[in-house]
């Protein structure tokens, strides 16, 4: 039997969003469009939190782009919509860096374009990643042992550690 080990509340979690919105909107002020890509299913929950925040504090416009891949096989990635990120900044946000290799595989469908940058971001960064990703934009980082997983609850009222 496993036990699980609240690392973040929801009320601590909404502080690290907004945080997190205003590190976006710091680094990506001059610009006219960013581009949000949620992964499914709790990054794209976070990428409408994210959203609600940047859209009181930014002036640029904010597009939402659902991205879906299976993260046991996460050969096969899809787009909510087909979209032309050329000379654009994208931000890709999860919940939980754990490998790195669910991120790594969600860059496959950029690509093919030319974007001005991609940055990324996620609630809780696993230090020990088996993929070269750095993550841009962290909530919370956290050393954890290869055996340990980080986890959020599908309402994303709390992370824990199990």
């Amino acid at each position: 039997m496993s036990t699980k080990n609240v690392i973040l509340t929801e009320d601590i979690i909404q502080k690290k969003l907004k945080r997190i919105a205003y590190e976006i909107y710091e680094h990506n002020s001059g610009e006219t469009e960013l581009i949000l890509v949620g992964i499914w299913d709790r990054g794209l929950i976070l990428t409408h939190k994210i959203a609600a925040i940047l859209k009181e504090i930014a002036s640029f416009d904010i597009r939402i782009v659902e991205l879906r891949l299976d993260k046991q096989h996460p050969l096969e990635v899809t787009l909510s919509e087909t979209i032309d990120i050329t000379g654009k900044v994208v931000v890709l946000i999860d919940d939980v860096a754990n490998s790195g290799r669910t991120m790594l595989y969600a860059l496959k469908p950029f690509l093919q374009y030319l974007p001005k940058k991609i940055q990324t971001a996620v609630l809780v960064d696993r230090k020990h990643k088996s993929f070269p990703l750095s993550v841009d934009f962290v909530g919370f980082s956290l050393a954890t042992t290869l055996q340990e997983m980080v986890m959020v609850d599908e309402q994303i009222r709390e992370a824990y550690l199990v």
